[in-house]
């Protein structure tokens, strides 16, 4: 079969975000005089959206809907600011893009972020290569949900089956599977091999040109 789109994730996928993530919710959390996190155990905190995010880096003491819900607001102002601050495309990605534009394969991005952030991230670093972005606008379509998905698919009147999904987490894979898309791994991001392999990945590759192969 040949595939004719490909839909990504974004952080851990296309571009590495932990440290803006992780410094934006280290401020909140700083000013509330809560604990702070390293970085790498925020890498277990991404995935599911912000929201997620901050529930889990609050300490258990202080973990209610009012205070998650504030620390959220606090931490999307923060995080609009520096969201392109240190983030950056990993290696390989942008001559992964150039390759599969050059194919006219249809791309874009679906993300657990909030759909201002993933907009505002693909616009800045990634330029004209997609022809949509979309992140959340509300929980109840957060991934593993696959309506966002199904959606571009339609767009793009390509069939669910002919379009890879690309991720790094276990939550990315059940994406794909929920969506009859062809489901990738990537090796690179907040998830190991075995985990995405466990969810359901048909294909872990270790490095962005690699999915040229799989194409």
């Amino acid at each position: 079969m040949k595939f004719k789109g490909i839909i990504f994730d974004l952080d851990g996928t296309l571009v590495n975000s932990l440290e803006d993530i992780s410094d934006a919710m280290n401020t909140v959390l700083t000013s509330l005089n809560y604990p702070t996190h390293t970085y790498d155990t925020y890498q277990y905190f991404i995935g599911s959206g912000l929201r997620n995010l901050v529930s889990k880096a609050l300490p258990a003491s202080n973990n209610t809907e009012i205070e998650v819900e504030n620390c959220f607001n606090a931490m999307v102002i923060e995080y609009r600011e520096v969201c392109t601050l240190k983030t950056k495309p990993y290696n390989g990605i942008v001559e992964l893009l150039d390759n599969l534009t050059s194919q006219n394969i249809k791309l874009a991005v679906f993300s657990n972020k909030a759909d201002e952030l993933t907009k505002k991230i693909a616009a800045e670093i990634f330029p004209d290569y997609f022809d949509s972005a979309v992140g959340l606008s509300t929980e109840a379509l957060k991934k593993p949900n696959p309506f966002e998905a199904i959606e571009i698919s339609k767009n793009w009147n390509i069939k669910p089956e002919e379009i890879l999904f690309v991720g790094d987490s276990d939550i990315d894979m059940q994406t794909a599977i929920n969506a009859n898309m062809f489901p990738v791994g990537v090796s690179w991001g907040y998830r190991t091999e075995e985990e995405l392999k466990a969810s359901g990945a048909k294909v872990v590759i270790n490095s962005p040109l690699d999915l040229i192969e799989v194409l």
